[in-house]
C-alpha cells in the first residue's frame, strides 16, 4: 500500500511534455517485466528533454545527478497537458523506477493519467493553480494525497490539489489487477 503522504524533492518541468521526452522511443526494446531492465528504464527518464524546451527546469537541472537510475527527485512539477504525444504506457514505467512517486501537474493528456492508475506507477495529481511557476527544482515538497494539498516546505507556501477519488485506491494497491485481486473480483 503507497502512504498518502509524499515528500521529497520537486523536478519542475513546464507544458506539453510528451512521452517521447519522458522515455525516449529508442529505449523501448527495453522489457519493464525485467527486473534489471525495468531499472533501465528510469536510467533514461526524462533523458529525451532537449535543452531548448521551455519546460526545462530553471538552472538546466539534471534529472540523475549521477548515472543510476534513482534520480534524487520525488516529485515532479509540471504545467499543463503533461503525458502528451503517443500512448506509452512506458512513461509513467520510467518515471516510477527514477523513483518519483507523484507528478502534480496543471493537466494531463488522458492516456498518460490513465496508465499511471491502471499500473499503479504513481500518483497523478492535478494543481489548482500553475504550480510549475511558484516551485523550484530542488524544493522540499509535501504532497498530501488525502488531504488533497501540496506543501512547499521550503517556501511555506500550499496549494490545493483535485482529489483522486476512486483512482486512489486502485494506485495505492498497486493498480488495477492488484485491486481487483485484493477485493476479490478476480484470483
Amino acid at each position: 500500500m503507497t502512504p498518502s503522504l509524499i515528500t521529497g524533492k520537486a523536478y519542475v518541468l513546464g507544458d506539453n511534455v510528451d512521452t517521447d521526452q519522458i522515455i525516449p522511443a529508442h529505449h523501448l526494446t527495453l522489457n519493464p517485466s525485467l527486473p534489471e531492465e525495468y531499472r533501465q528504464f528510469g536510467k533514461h527518464a526524462l533523458s529525451g528533454v532537449p535543452a531548448s524546451l521551455s519546460g526545462l527546469p530553471r538552472g538546466h537541472v539534471p534529472f540523475h545527478s549521477r548515472d543510476e537510475h534513482l534520480s534524487d527527485y520525488a516529485i515532479v512539477v509540471a504545467g499543463k497537458n503533461f503525458g502528451c504525444g503517443s500512448s506509452r504506457e512506458h512513461a509513467p514505467i520510467a518515471l516510477s523506477s527514477a523513483g518519483v512517486r507523484a507528478v502534480v501537474a496543471e493537466g494531463y493528456a488522458r492516456i498518460f493519467y490513465r496508465n499511471c492508475i491502471n499500473g499503479g506507477y504513481l500518483a497523478p495529481l492535478a494543481c489548482e493553480g500553475r504550480l510549475c511557476d511558484a516551485v523550484c527544482t530542488g524544493d522540499e515538497v509535501e504532497v498530501d494525497i488525502a488531504g488533497c494539498e501540496v506543501r512547499n516546505r521550503t517556501t511555506g507556501e500550499r496549494w490545493r490539489l483535485a482529489p483522486l477519488g476512486e483512482a486512489w485506491p486502485i494506485v495505492s494497491a498497486g493498480g488495477l489487477f492488484s485491486y481487483a485481486r485484493k477485493h476479490g473480483m478476480i484470483r
